[in-house]
């Protein structure tokens, strides 16, 4: 057996590489996406909690976060 055909027959004995190719891992990633994209339109809606007058309620309040806000970004004070 000469060294050729023994480098020809090592060459032909090597395992296929088993690395994902970048194409390979693109489809894989939008496979991926579609699917977890696809999950949240498949559950139930749930139906709103809140009454009316919990719906209609205030809910801003001016807090000492909100009052130093105002103050470093110049807003006019409230009168």
């Amino acid at each position: 057996m000469t060294a050729q055909e023994f480098e020809e027959e090592i060459a032909m004995q090597e395992k296929p590489k088993t690395a994902v190719g970048r194409r390979e891992f693109l489809r894989v990633l939008g496979a991926g996406a579609t699917a977890a994209a696809a999950t949240p339109l498949a559950t139930k809606a749930k139906a709103d909690t809140e009454n009316n007058d919990e719906k209609r309620k205030a809910r801003y309040k001016e807090t000492e976060h909100v009052k130093a806000y105002y103050r470093v970004n110049h807003y006019p004070a409230k009168s």
